[in-house]
């Protein structure tokens, strides 16, 4: 625990910066970017989880690319965080603020079989994507346009992610489902 006696920025609180965002827009865009960033951060976990735990005869590629997955989350999560801050906001942090403030449940500690945790990272993007496009069309009222250049560019790499991840659960497969098929 910090043993600092002032605080230099209050959780939650927005102030004025050089970008001059009205402060009052800025609230509503630093809430929408700390929900994102919740909903990333839960999602990075449960991917990274999956990565640490895919087993099976396909384990290479899903594990590779579960770790493709985790890196862009990653990513995400700290250009959301910067975006924030750079508005003159105080990003979240935190596992239970981040599941706190998340529009997604977390998927819990027990280990699942590759397609369903697939299918509950597809879930979760889904989420996630939804609440993207939602926040891109309230940065463009506002006027944010560097928040709404970012949260497409986010959203493009979400649906992306999304759409691969589909493709491994489809039926056409390489390996036999048995030895006596």
């Amino acid at each position: 625990m910090s043993t600092q006696e002032t605080v230099r920025r209050q959780a939650g609180s927005v102030e004025e910066t050089a970008l001059k965002l009205d402060s009052e827009k800025a609230e509503q865009i630093v809430d929408a970017l700390n929900t994102d960033l919740a909903a990333t951060y839960v999602l990075y976990h449960q991917v990274k989880k999956h990565h640490w735990n895919v087993e099976g005869a396909e384990f290479l590629g899903v594990h590779e690319y579960l770790g493709e997955i985790t890196d862009d989350l990653e990513e995400s999560a700290d250009e959301l965080a910067e975006r924030a801050q750079a508005i003159g906001g105080v990003p979240l942090s935190g596992g239970s603020t981040y599941e706190e403030h998340a529009p997604i449940e977390p998927e819990g500690e027990d280990v699942y079989g590759v397609r369903t945790s697939i299918e509950n990272d597809m879930e979760a993007f889904g989420v996630i994507i939804e609440s993207l496009r939602d926040h891109i069309g309230l940065a463009n009222e506002l006027g944010d346009y560097a928040t709404e250049e970012l949260l497409r560019e986010t959203l493009e790499t979400a649906e992306e992610h999304a759409h691969h991840l589909e493709h491994y659960l489809e039926d056409d497969t390489l390996v036999l489902e048995s030895a006596t098929n």
